[in-house]
């Protein structure tokens, strides 16, 4: 059994690993896929417990937990072991005439210790996704996941206690307090995942050291549904989209924007597909806590005594920590529910009439980590692509590209920093080193050391010109 975390204080593992993140560097590639075996073999061997965990914290279906947590963690996982040796081969670099008789490339190397600071909305995926990452990039890494998931967090222990030696990996549960000690101390590189007011604490804590950061935010993620759009598939997707993990979901549609000729029937879609899909509550997770339970429900009660129109659902169980799908139209800015992100089953549905008034509005306001548009014309498809700033787009779909491997998976500004997911996961917790190797004797560069005669300048001013 390797040595227990518990005895290690947040100093004590981090100096313990940066001692090991020195030998990693000349770790062979095999030796990092067979650390991402090991990981597999063991989410595979333990589906069950992993269930189990996950229900107790957020009562989320067994098959829930393999679609949205197990599969995408597998997935991230196959996919770096088959392309490792390939991501960390030397990128070999296009030279100049200027540059005659040398070769470049670029070394992908270990940044050396990462912290990983995951959110408790999917306890699985977020926690190892970015440790797959992290692993595959050769780094030792520290694992601080939500206190709000205690049953998972048991798991997730026991898992890399079993395969991980604590110098390598280790994980550190607590609260703010073990976090902010964490962030205190100068890792190489921190990933976060959380909202944007906690990344900003995160990245001025960074600065101080500093350290290197991605992070995974959110925000107010729009749908739009123009009047080309296919009605009954847009419903089923944006049902899906919004209601999985009971909305708590950073790329979970927010809010969505319909042609006014097709509110109507998009309304009776959504109400149709949420009673079909969620009616039975064996399907549907609950809100995490009373906290959060309370935040969502104020806001819902909030909208309606200031004028929005209760469509569907509405039904909460504060003892159950349960909110029902919920539809409202006739939203304004002064309510609570369109001032931040809702992260919870509550879907504002608003009318429009010009594509351009829709694009006004998103782009009036900070930049979302998602943008979903449902359209059957390739005009306004592009116009929305070209004229508004996300970090991703889906048409005709919702959530699908969170669990693509080969999309880089980020925000923008206010709802995130960096990339992750595949190659790009790889690249955060990795440096790219440019190397140069120049030949020995008469090269390119000394035709131009000083003395400068009348001749070099001459060469000087031809590189100005052509080279």
């Amino acid at each position: 059994m390797n040595p227990n975390t518990g005895d290690l204080n947040a100093t004590a593992l981090f100096e313990s690993q940066k001692k090991a993140a020195l030998l990693n560097r000349a770790g062979h590639w095999k030796d990092r896929r067979r650390k991402l075996h090991q990981l597999e073999k063991w989410i595979l061997e333990h589906r069950d417990q992993i269930h189990h965990a996950v229900f107790k914290d957020l009562a989320k279906p067994a098959s829930e937990v393999d679609i949205t947590e197990v599969y995408p963690v597998l997935s991230e996982c196959r996919h770096a072991i088959s392309n490792l040796r390939k991501w960390m081969s030397p990128e070999p670099i296009n030279g100049s005439l200027s540059f005659l008789g040398t070769s470049a490339y670029v070394q992908y190397e270990p940044k050396g210790t990462s912290l990983i600071i995951s959110p408790w909305n999917y306890p699985i995926l977020l926690a190892i996704g970015p440790v797959v990452s992290s692993i595959a990039a050769g780094n030792t890494v520290v694992l601080k996941p939500s206190e709000f998931t205690p049953a998972t967090n048991r798991v997730i222990r026991e898992m890399i206690e079993s395969l991980f030696p604590s110098d390598q990996v280790a994980t550190l549960e607590g609260d703010a307090a073990v976090a902010s000690e964490l962030l205190s101390l100068p890792y190489d590189h921190i990933f976060f995942t959380g909202s944007p007011a906690v990344g900003k604490v995160v990245m001025t804590a960074a600065a101080k050291n500093l350290t290197s950061v991605t992070l995974e935010l959110g925000g107010k993620s729009p749908t739009i549904v123009d009047e080309t759009a296919d009605i009954a598939d847009a419903a089923r997707k944006i049902t899906w989209g919004k209601w999985t993990n009971a909305g708590q979901t950073c790329v979970a549609p927010d809010y969505v924007f319909v042609h006014r000729s097709r509110l109507e029937a998009l309304l009776a879609g959504l109400r149709s597909e949420a009673e079909k899909r969620y009616r039975d509550k064996q399907n549907y997770a609950s809100i995490i806590n009373t906290r959060h339970h309370e935040r969502l429900s104020g806001a819902l009660k909030d909208a309606l005594e200031q004028g929005a129109l209760l469509e569907f659902g509405g039904n909460v169980d504060a003892g159950g920590l349960y909110i029902q799908p919920t539809i409202v139209t006739q939203v304004t800015d002064q309510m609570h529910l369109m001032q931040e992100e809702i992260f919870g089953p509550i879907l504002p549905v608003m009318a429009y009439d010009d594509l351009d008034e829709v694009i006004r509005y998103i782009n009036d306001r900070p930049k979302p980590l998602a943008l979903y548009h449902y359209s059957g014309s390739r005009a306004n498809k592009e116009k929305v692509l070209k004229q508004t700033s996300s970090g991703s787009v889906v048409i005709n779909d919702s959530v699908l590209q969170f669990g693509h491997p080969h999309l880089p998976m980020g925000g923008v500004n206010n709802s995130g920093l960096g990339k992750s997911h595949g190659k790009a996961g790889f690249l955060a917790f990795s440096h790219g080193k440019a190397v140069l190797k120049q030949r020995v004797g008469f090269t390119v560069a000394r035709t131009v050391y000083p003395p400068y005669t009348s001749f070099k300048k001459k060469l000087i001013e031809l590189m100005l010109k052509y080279f």
